[in-house]
């Protein structure tokens, strides 16, 4: 009887181990050991190599737990057959069946998806260690994945879906703020959304001709709040370059009223009107600039891009400052065509 219990146990228990430990592992989130890296919380280093090649662990729960269930039942059906008799040996092995899927199975996995987070370092020591005794069997069980196996992209990499969904799940968990969650799907989104859909459009575009003085220009836009100004060769449309509002302030600070904008000029950019939000974004970073010019196939000028929109465009807000009369540069110009095209109609 006692050697009955003994196999009974050793069914019961190793599987339980095992079960929680799998659990845990395919439940930890790699941000989560990203985080116990950071903190250096015991087993964390453990864990990430699990992680990292979460094959072998796995390899090595379940070749566990196979030898577990198999000399567990053998041993007790042996037992059973001395102690009861064979004509007994069907209801032993009902009620095995009952008590592995219950404590072996049902019990042990709800308790590893549930209690994962402080459960996660002592199974990354241990099974680091179980690894290591079971290697021979591992390397085998690798090559025969490897025969089997198609090959191509981890089935543990998230893709941008999977990321908003996340998003999306932390906000309703309080995990995340609703802005935040607005933030990273914004975020998943830049690389989607066209230049033209953010930029100033060319009909709204302020700009001054490279010939004004500086005198010219404040005794004009004196109110303009801009802190940076288009300036142009012949035309509106032949925008080229920008200067800054603070040093035409210093120039008129020193009495040089006779400069022309043109000295103090600086390139701007070009980008494609085809780029996304995103292409866009790296373009002003590489190059430095808080602005550039967007143009169509053809070169033609269609608008203005500033790291400001597209900050905008991530954030979901519209920034404005105290001088700004114009929340949205698209709206204006949406407006203006719109009276044009009723002017031009009532004209007939």
């Amino acid at each position: 009887m006692l050697l009955l219990f003994a196999y009974l146990a050793l069914a019961i228990v190793v599987s339980f181990l095992c079960s929680i430990a799998e659990a845990v592992l395919l439940s930890v989130r790699p941000a989560y050991v990203t985080a116990l890296e950071r903190s250096g919380a015991p087993g964390a280093s453990a864990l990430s190599n699990l992680r990292a090649n979460l094959d072998r662990p796995l390899a090595a729960i379940l070749t566990l737990n196979t030898i577990s269930h198999t000399v567990g039942a053998a041993g007790v059906g042996a037992q059973a057959a001395i102690v009861f008799g064979n004509q007994y040996l069907g209801v032993v092995s009902a009620v095995l069946t009952l008590l592995i899927l219950v404590f072996s199975e049902i019990i042990p996995k709800t308790l590893g998806a549930t209690y994962w987070k402080s459960l996660a370092p002592v199974t990354g020591v241990t099974l680091m260690w179980i690894t290591k005794v079971m290697h021979p069997i591992i390397t085998m069980s690798e090559w025969l994945t490897r025969r089997l196996s198609r090959g191509g992209a981890s089935a543990f990499t998230f893709s941008r879906d999977e990321m908003e969904a996340m998003a999306d799940i932390g906000a309703e968990e309080g995990v995340l703020e609703e802005r935040e969650r607005e933030i990273v799907a914004n975020l998943m989104s830049l690389d989607n959304i066209s230049i033209r859909t953010i930029m100033t459009p060319r009909s709204v575009l302020f700009s001054a001709p490279r010939t004004m003085t500086v005198a010219a220009y404040f005794e004009a836009h004196a109110e303009e709040p801009f802190s940076r100004i288009a300036i142009y060769r012949d035309n509106p449309d032949d925008v080229d370059a920008y200067v800054l509002k603070a040093e035409i302030f210093a120039a008129q600070a020193k009495d040089e009223h006779e400069r022309r904008l043109e000295e103090f000029a600086r390139p701007f950019p070009v980008i494609p009107d085809v780029v996304t939000v995103f292409r866009a974004f790296e373009q002003l970073v590489r190059d430095s600039a808080h602005a550039a010019l967007v143009v169509n196939e053809y070169g033609d000028l269609q608008g203005l891009v500033t790291l400001e929109d597209i900050i905008e465009t991530l954030v979901g807000l519209e920034i404005t400052d105290e001088l700004d009369t114009v929340e949205d540069m698209q709206v204006l110009a949406r407006h203006r065509m719109k009276r044009r095209t009723l002017e031009s109609g009532s004209d007939k």
